[in-house]
């Protein structure tokens, strides 16, 4: 870790289920062991990747406290706790088990479609209501609306604990204002693993990522290599490790991380609904990657 306190890389974690849809918290006990011991430097729970709009709050509860206990303080816990509904994310902060947690990720309100003033009005209530750090979450992909640049720094100008953001909007000139514009002691996450090599060169801190909850070793290795500006090694773990996060996406996720995962023997390749298994064909390619590599 760097002097701030979320840098390098960060995985957001899967939620194993069994073949009853039920929570596998001995696989999920697994995978933590997992992404630790191969080089991951803090751990998201609860966030998209973990299927947590399926979860009820009695699940979340049990997989923050499981998640916490089975990490024992190694490396700094992020908790995922946003929503379209501020009233509702406020009753949350008081509700969740959050002793355990170095911060908090937190979404921009998708659906709704706020304006920049709805967005900034959103993350002032939380920030005023809680003294953990918060990281800003933006996937217009997602939410169906961006956070802007110009809301991004009146944010982190105005509140002490709104410390980084994990920005996904795929877009780099965007992600060029992000880095010209905000407070050097702001973290800047990429939210996208395939671009967070010229991410990083540009100017960000890190990622939070899906790949890392497979690909941990290489892709740890990769966001490292870049920080050093060792971008020959980088560079080259990035094409290895391309076309495997490609796969990753190729038809949603969790369902390419958890073929991934079910093919590693960590957790089977289970899922609520309305995520569902990957394609066989694309099961079949996932497997030749990971085969190769």
């Amino acid at each position: 870790m760097s002097e701030k306190k979320f840098s390098g890389t960060g995985v957001a974690l899967v939620t194993p289920f069994d073949s009853n849809k039920e929570i596998d918290f001995p696989a999920l006990d697994k995978l933590v062991h997992h992404v630790i011991d191969h080089g991951v430097d803090f751990l998201l729970a609860l966030g998209t990747t973990a299927e947590t709009p399926t979860l009820s709050v009695v699940e979340k509860i049990a997989v923050l406290e499981f998640i916490a206990e089975k990490n024992n303080k190694r490396v700094p816990l992020v908790c995922g706790l946003g929503g379209n509904n501020t009233a509702l994310v406020l009753k949350d902060l008081n509700e969740f088990p959050l002793d355990a947690m170095d911060g908090l990720l937190s979404v921009s309100p998708y659906y709704n479609k706020p304006t920049q003033e709805g967005i900034y009005q959103h993350f002032k209530a939380i920030a005023e209501a809680t003294d953990k750090d918060i990281i800003l979450y933006n996937v217009p992909g997602r939410t169906g609306g961006n956070i802007n640049c110009d809301t991004v720094v009146r944010l982190a100008n105005d509140f002490k604990n709104i410390v980084a953001i994990k920005e996904a909007a795929g877009n780099m000139y965007q992600s060029m204002q992000l880095v010209q514009s905000l407070p050097s002691t702001f973290s800047i996450l990429s939210g996208d693993d395939d671009l967070v090599l010229p991410q990083i060169a540009i100017g960000f801190d890190g990622v939070i990522s899906v790949a890392a909850n497979c690909f941990t070793t290489d892709f740890s290795n990769m966001v490292n290599s870049a920080k050093a500006n060792d971008y020959k090694t980088a560079r080259a773990l990035h094409y290895k490790l391309l076309k495997g996060i490609g796969l990753l996406f190729a038809e949603g996720n969790p369902s390419g991380v958890k073929a991934v995962l079910n093919e590693m023997d960590i957790c089977a390749n289970e899922f609520r609904l309305p995520v569902v298994p990957v394609s066989t064909s694309t099961h079949e390619a996932i497997k030749k990657y990971v085969q190769s590599v």
